[in-house]
């Protein structure tokens, strides 16, 4: 599934939180977001693209999900925090070539065939990752582990990339071929852009096969390598993009300018960025993985980045300059939910994970904070149905930026305090409750402060939706001035 992800070290951040954020970018996605408690977990599960039945172990933890309210094509929960504080999102989808597939085959369902035939089941996809492994890890590191060992047991049919996060560190997994993978763990001072690409250009394999401080991989990862002839570098430095990514003319209209956009944002003195002596273009392949941020990124930067659409260049889709339009933006209009995964690990366990969950197209919605270390959560956020109303923050959401969208000149403003009234207000509420239940060691205060959140959030959505609904109304086509007078 089309995305963008960020992920921001402990270091890197303006709290000394870990960040994991990914917009979910499917096709106009219905979403929610729930608790899934232990009791509601399968023990037996199958998945609804591969077929694929798995045994799942019988001590779950309580977790968050973003699942898709119609169950037709599977779970696809995207991301949640579980009762330990670990977040994991899934996933992003990422790019490989012809030389690894043909390696190592993606592992696809196969239907019976004639009285004689058997079903063969395909492998985990985006589908089903969060569902398998979130609910039992107990730190980002176990969830390399947990993924590494299901997909070399099972199997994937798609190429992805995963986050996994607690309060002290953050691991980045990417799939290779149908059974192998890397994973590296963030450096706790740098950030991570991926835009639908293979993302990791370094990679030590001393550490990898001896201590595992800060890289993971399957374990014939360097036979696979060698055998199939998929080094590509030239200074003996292994560069995992090279061998397994690819670098097509879609790449650079699709994925590439999205990174450049991300660097060009955080690090905007770091390198050149733009004209004839740039560094870096909308269309190099080069771009790094990983940077050194110039300043502290914050939530609300993170929010801004994930919902952006090359504000300040000629590629704005809303400009009017001859290249608008030319790149794919990262807030783009079909998404489905984005969220930023903050664990704190500063705070007592029962609040160091908040989740700001978003619904609909970023360029045009909210960041609303949630505590995750809750029973159940507000109904303006689980129980939205496939029913369009108002009464909903996925709805109200996709609602305003469906009529923003098609009055923007008069919209956006309108839509940017919407969207400051919620950061704002919400930033507000965790800063109090955090306050209560920490000095007084009320965690029962969590359903409190959630409820508050959410009414903010419908205050502030229906208010939002009645003052862009008044701009696209005076928009209308069906307008005739001589007998308005």
């Amino acid at each position: 599934m089309p995305c963008t992800t960020i992920l921001v070290g402990k270091d890197a951040s303006y709290d000394g939180s870990t960040m994991i954020a990914r917009n979910d970018d499917g096709f106009f996605d219905v979403k929610k977001l729930i608790v899934v408690q232990p009791k509601d977990q399968l023990r037996k599960y199958k998945s609804k693209i591969g077929h694929l039945e798995i045994q799942l172990p019988d001590d779950p933890l309580r977790y968050t999900s973003t699942p898709s309210v119609d169950p037709a094509h599977g779970v696809w929960a995207a991301n949640g925090i579980n009762a330990a504080n670990v977040a994991m999102t899934a996933t992003e989808t990422i790019t490989t070539n012809p030389r690894v597939l043909a390696a190592d085959p993606m592992v696809r369902y196969q239907p019976k065939t004639g009285r004689q035939g058997k079903e063969v089941p395909g492998g985990l996809g985006e589908e089903d990752l969060v569902y398998v492994v979130l609910p039992y890890i107990h730190t980002a590191r176990e969830g390399v582990e947990r993924l590494g060992m299901l997909l070399e047991q099972y199997g994937t049919y798609e190429s992805n990339g995963i986050a996994f996060s607690d309060g002290k560190e953050i691991w980045w997994m990417e799939t290779i071929g149908g059974h192998h993978w890397l994973a590296v763990r963030v450096p706790d001072d740098r950030y991570v852009i991926m835009p639908n690409q293979f993302g990791i250009d370094h990679f030590d394999f001393e550490d990898a096969f001896g201590k595992k401080e800060n890289f993971m991989c399957s374990a014939d990862m360097r036979e696979f390598i060698k055998d199939n002839h998929l080094a590509l570098d030239l200074d003996g430095k292994f560069n995992p993009r090279l061998a397994f990514g690819s670098h097509s003319d879609s790449d650079h209209v699709y994925n590439t300018p999205r990174a450049w956009y991300m660097g060009r944002y955080f690090n905007p003195t770091t390198y050149r960025w733009d004209g004839p002596n740039a560094d870096f273009t909308p269309e190099s392949d080069n771009i790094p993985w990983s940077f050194v941020p110039e300043h502290k990124i914050t939530v609300e930067e993170v929010k801004y980045i994930l919902s952006s659409y090359y504000q300040g260049t000629p590629y704005n889709p809303y400009g009017h300059d001859a290249l608008k339009g030319k790149y794919r933006p990262i807030g783009i209009g079909r998404t489905g939910t984005m969220a930023i995964l903050q664990i704190r690990g500063y705070l007592p366990k029962e609040i160091a994970a908040v989740e700001w969950i978003c619904f609909g197209p970023n360029s045009f919605n909210a960041a609303l904070p949630v505590y995750a270390n809750v029973e159940k959560l507000p109904d303006y956020l689980s129980k939205t149905t496939l029913d369009v109303d108002t009464d909903t923050f996925y709805w109200a959401s996709r609602l305003i930026a469906a009529m923003a969208d098609n009055n923007y000149t008069a919209c956006i403003q309108l839509v940017e305090r919407y969207q400051g009234a919620i950061a704002n207000g919400g930033s507000r509420i965790i800063y109090e409750y955090d306050k209560k239940m920490t000095g007084a060691k009320k965690f029962d205060l969590l359903d409190e402060a959630n409820k508050k959140l959410c009414e903010l959030a419908k205050k502030e959505s229906v208010a939002a939706m009645g003052k862009v609904l008044h701009q696209a109304s005076l928009a209308m086509k069906c307008n005739y001035n001589r007998a308005d007078n």
